[in-house]
Formats: structure tokens, C-alpha cells, sequence
């Protein structure tokens, strides 16, 4: 890919985050998702690349836009694609708002998100439960999700040379793990529970400024492989596994009937539920285009900032190639962008 293509996907998610920014704290969060997905979908057909959405808003008859399997880029815009002269074909995953939720209580952390690699390098995962175990540069190669998660928390203790009581885990505040965190407070354990985004913990894994140096916990498969393609870029260390609906304590009702389903997706998709993923399994390629824009403000990202028609924004951007990490704070000024944008951010 074009190293050029960096700044074009950071414009992606600058405008999905502008977008969905209108609907903080109003508590629409379909609402918030559709004007991320219109802005980003927007924004892609307007890029010089030939892309297919891996990992997206669902199945087509789910999603009408930004759905696994859409192509999108300027060869697919029919009032652009004459005057395309180059395109790079590409793979690519995003989650134009995670955390709906929480943009839709007006809480922190709620970030949009786009994964960019070369064709076939992310896991084409079904839309079901992952398990996750995260850490950054330093621990890379100390975990193993075969093991007891009790020695994984001593084996990246012993890497980082921290005692437990020093250590900081992130983990999802759900249901499904509050028995565990209990257990993590037992140990010791310093636990970050996150309501919502174990994107954005993910990557504080990985960050010299923060304080978290593992993510462990059960949350969204195509979540998990947006993840492994920024920790990847990232220089840190992930494995995963599948699991049925029906495996995962205070899961939804209808469980049996819903795994039935998932486990006839892994099987067409040459997966198998409970098999133990690395991070080459899952992002498998350095040349790797990630980018994240803050909608409410969070422990990775400030969020958007706006005075009338006039705008902030500040986005993350890393490629993978590299190991590059850039911030970049935006000021907007809404009366000056696109047509075709500007009603979906103003």
C-alpha cells in the first residue's frame, strides 16, 4: 500500500467520528452507528483503492452499507471511477463506532475504527463471541490461552519484572466476568473494567503512556481481529479462540439455536471453535494501516470538539510496516467540507 494511504484513512475516521458526535449523549445508538457508517462509506469511495470489507456491519441482508463483502473505493463511485488511474487492492476491517452504547449516554472512551491490509490479511471472522488475551511489546511470546489465565498473569508479570500488585489488567464489565474479576482482586490484581470497546484497551496494552499491560476477556470476534491487526502494528502479542454463544456464561436467550448457527459458519469458513488463534492467524501481515478517531473523550483518544460549524478532532494512526505511531489533532471547519459530507457532519 501507498504510505500516502495513511493520512486518507485518518480523513475516514475523522468523519465517522464527526458524524456520529451528533448523537452523543441523546440516546440513539443506532442512530450514532448509521451516521459513523454513512460518513465512513462516504469517505472510502472516495479513496484511490480497490477495497473489500472483511470485517463490517454484518451480512449483507443484515447491513445495506459497509456490510462483509461490500467493495467500496472511488473504481466502485460511479461519478469517480473514469478518472481512477491506480488502485491498491485491499482488505479491510472497521467498526465505524465502537461503542455505541456509550456515545449514546454521552460517556468516554467511544471511539471509530479502520483496519487497512493487503488481501488476505485479516481472519475473516463469523460474528460470534472471542476469547482474548492481549499484552504489549514487552510480553510478546509470554502468553499461552492453553494455559490457566493465572499463569499467563504471572508469566507477563515475570517479562515486565512487575509483582501482581502492580499489574494492570483490563477486562470488559460485563455479566460474564464479574466472578472473574473478583478473582483478579483476589490475586492482587489491578483491574481496569471497561463498560464497553475492548478495541481501545486493546491498544492501551501497547502504549507507552498507559499503565495497562494486559486485556483478557470474552468479547466480539470481529472486534478481536480489528484488535489483532493493531496490536500487530503495534509490535505486541494476542492469541484468541472462538467460542458458542451457549459456551459463554449470561450470554443472550436462544443460545442453542444461535450456536447451531455459529458453529455451521466456523465450519464454512474452515474455523473451528475452540482452536487456539495467534496473532499471525488472525492479522497476518505487517503491512498493516491502522487508524482511530476519538468520539467522546477516553483513555486512548481526546474526543470531538466543536464550537459552531468549526471542529477538533484527534486521531491515532499507526502502519504497520514501521511500527509508526501519530497523532493527529484536526481542527475542521464544517462550512468548508464536501457536499457529501457536509450534511452528515454539520
Amino acid at each position: 500500500m501507498k504510505r500516502e494511504l495513511a493520512l486518507e484513512f485518518a480523513r475516514v475516521t475523522e468523519a465517522a467520528a464527526l458524524a456520529a458526535h451528533k448523537w452523543v449523549g441523546r440516546g440513539k445508538k443506532e442512530s450514532a452507528d448509521q451516521a459513523g457508517v454513512d460518513a465512513m462509506r462516504t469517505m472510502l469511495n472516495r479513496l484511490a483503492i480497490d477495497g473489500e470489507i472483511v470485517i463490517g456491519e454484518g451480512e449483507i441482508d443484515e447491513a445495506p452499507m459497509l456490510y462483509i463483502g461490500e467493495k467500496v473505493g472511488q473504481i466502485y463511485n460511479e461519478e469517480e471511477k473514469d478518472s481512477v488511474t491506480y488502485v491498491d487492492p485491499v482488505d479491510i476491517a472497521v467498526d465505524p463506532v465502537e461503542g455505541t452504547r456509550m456515545t449514546a449516554q454521552g460517556q468516554p472512551n467511544a471511539i471509530t475504527v479502520l483496519a487497512v491490509g493487503k488481501k488476505g490479511s485479516f481472519l475473516k471472522a463469523p460474528d460470534m463471541y472471542m476469547e482474548k488475551l492481549i499484552v504489549g511489546p514487552e510480553a510478546k511470546g509470554k502468553i499461552d490461552l492453553s494455559k490457566p489465565l493465572e499463569d499467563n498473569i504471572h508469566a507477563v508479570a515475570k517479562a515486565l519484572k512487575k509483582e501482581l500488585k502492580d499489574l494492570m489488567i483490563v477486562i470488559l464489565d460485563k455479566p460474564r466476568h464479574k466472578e472473574l474479576i473478583k478473582d483478579l482482586q483476589a490475586m492482587g490484581v489491578k483491574v481496569y473494567a471497561l463498560p464497553d470497546g475492548d478495541v481501545a484497551g486493546s491498544i492501551l496494552t501497547c502504549m507507552i503512556d498507559s499503565d495497562v499491560d494486559m486485556l483478557y476477556g470474552i468479547g466480539g470476534a470481529p472486534e478481536g481481529v480489528i484488535s489483532a491487526a493493531v496490536i500487530r502494528a503495534l509490535g505486541g502479542d494476542m492469541q484468541a479462540r472462538l467460542k458458542l454463544r451457549s459456551e459463554v456464561k449470561g450470554a443472550s436467550l436462544e443460545n442453542d439455536k444461535i450456536s447451531k448457527f455459529e458453529k455451521l459458519r466456523c465450519e464454512e469458513q474452515g474455523l473451528k471453535v475452540g482452536e487456539i488463534l495467534k496473532l499471525e492467524d488472525l492479522a497476518k501481515d505487517d503491512e498493516i494501516i491502522f487508524s482511530a478517531t476519538g468520539i467522546t473523550g477516553g483513555d486512548l483518544l481526546e474526543g470531538v470538539k466543536r464550537k459552531g460549524n468549526i471542529a477538533r478532532t484527534q486521531t491515532l494512526v499507526v502502519r504497520g510496516l514501521s511500527k509508526t505511531v501519530r497523532y493527529i489533532n484536526s481542527i475542521h471547519n464544517l462550512d468548508f467540507k464536501d457536499e457529501k459530507i457536509t450534511h452528515l457532519v454539520k
